[in-house]
């Protein structure tokens, strides 16, 4: 559902022509016209992620005629997909350095598997995207989160989740505050029941990577909490400046941009690789993946240089 209603939202942006959008499809056509901008909506109609559904529309709306305003319903905080608070904390500050600003309001949380969520999300078009290069990490300086309950759950599973993740990272990073806040969200502003936690670290280059996990029915807290945790320590010891996850969101910016863009990554996961051949196929932009020179032999970190096109908002 979330993709169908991705691509029905793509449709509706810039007056497209789309055939063989519907669930179980193997295959579709689409053909796009100018990119509009203006109100639109996309609604899953269930826990489908909404940061999913953020992330097909961006770089359209990026290069629209006119500011767009997006009104996305579905899952905030769900599983196979960004957490809202991933998108608003990591994924916004690092993908504005390709040179614009967006606002994401949160009006609504939804989890699995009711969805019932709703997130607008308001930016203006750009002429163009300015490059990136993410290749100092510097040292982590903070260490940040919030664990979460909604809806019947009690307060003490977000208390236990945070205690867990703290206890964990305090193995192996010793001499850092860690500051992990429990938090109740309020009956207006969630739909359904749920329980997750994310942790962000945060260097002295402003580089930021996270750790997060949802509950789910039978799990105890303290897994929850200790997998998130696991999850960003895994993520500190690659030596790359962004996470697994931020990896094969930034790829496609990284194309459109005008100029060479450069992340430095740990291993490079199949979404990024996937990316990068629909970068090069369909933007005829170039790609160079290799091994960095600068780490130690034992590291697996790895260098992502773009020739990005230089793509032109011709509205502008």
């Amino acid at each position: 559902p979330q993709h169908l209603s991705g691509l029905e939202m793509i449709r509706d942006l810039c007056d497209g022509h789309l055939e063989g959008a519907e669930i179980g499809s193997t295959e579709i056509t689409f053909t796009p016209e100018k990119i509009r901008g203006g109100i639109h909506t996309a609604d899953t109609k269930t826990a489908g992620s909404v940061c999913l559904l953020m992330q097909v529309s961006m770089p359209c709306v990026l290069f629209a005629a006119a500011p767009s305003e997006l009104r996305l319903k579905g899952g905030t905080n769900a599983e196979m997909a960004p957490q809202i608070d991933y998108t608003v904390m990591v994924f916004k500050p690092i993908i504005e350095k390709f040179g614009f600003n967006f606002n994401c309001d949160i009006k609504m949380r939804g989890y699995y598997p009711k969805g019932g969520g709703e997130v607008i999300v308001r930016m203006s078009p750009v002429k163009q995207l300015t490059p990136i290069n993410l290749t100092d990490r510097g040292s982590v300086t903070k260490i940040y989160g919030r664990a979460f309950v909604a809806g019947v759950l009690p307060f003490k599973v977000a208390k236990d989740m945070a205690a867990a993740a703290v206890r964990c990272i305090r193995k192996e990073i010793r001499d850092l505050y860690v500051n992990i806040q429990p938090v109740q969200e309020p009956k207006d502003q969630a739909f359904g029941n749920g329980n997750g936690i994310i942790i962000i670290a945060e260097t002295s280059t402003g580089c930021l990577f996270a750790g997060s996990s949802l509950g789910k029915r039978g799990v105890n807290a303290d897994k929850v909490g200790i997998e998130a945790a696991e999850m960003l320590l895994a993520n500190l010891r690659h030596g790359g400046t962004v996470d697994e996850y931020l990896q094969d969101q930034l790829i496609v910016f990284m194309a459109l941009a005008n100029g060479v863009s450069r992340i430095k990554t740990g291993p490079v996961t199949l979404h990024t690789q996937t990316a990068i051949h629909f970068a090069e196929q369909l933007a005829k932009a170039k790609f160079i993946v290799k091994k960095s020179e600068d780490e130690d032999a034992s590291k697996d970190t790895y260098i992502i240089e773009c020739q990005g096109i230089g793509i032109t908002n011709p509205n502008l």
